[in-house]
């Protein structure tokens, strides 16, 4: 909405999910309480003494052609998926339609991974056992 405001003056800038916030990118993936409760959920068994909620840093962790294939692939797609999934409760609340709680989205999320994951892991190669490395990256608790 930060950069909606600049085309039309007047708008209300305020993030729809947290509404404690002006929405700015940086805002809404993954400082907003909000997103950011989803964004815990999801990544950081994954991403461990690496977690971030900061944009720039999560680019340069997605970016990371170091990192072990089956942790990158989880990761990126994760990203992927929280990106969109957060985007569209924005949208939905911003059309005054019901929400959705945090944690029933990142639960959404993760599923959407395992059934990404079973497909990859019918291509083999480098991504045999991948399904099992999210699960084991998975906190519980």
């Amino acid at each position: 909405m930060d950069r909606v405001s600049k085309w039309s003056a007047g708008v209300d800038e305020t993030c729809v999910l947290c509404k404690n916030a002006a929405e700015t990118r940086d805002h809404l993936f993954f400082k907003c309480s909000f997103s950011s409760q989803i964004w815990m959920d999801i990544s950081h068994g994954i991403l461990q003494g690496s977690y971030t909620t900061t944009w720039s840093a999560l680019q340069v962790i997605v970016s990371d052609q170091r990192l072990e294939a089956k942790k990158l692939y989880c990761i990126r797609y994760a990203f992927q998926c929280a990106i969109h999934v957060i985007w569209r409760e924005r949208n939905k609340r911003r059309h005054e339609e019901d929400p959705t709680m945090p944690r029933v989205l990142a639960k959404f999320i993760d599923k959407s991974i395992r059934n990404k994951l079973r497909l990859v892991t019918a291509l083999g190669g480098k991504f045999t056992g991948i399904l099992s490395y999210w699960f084991g990256s998975r906190d519980i608790g």
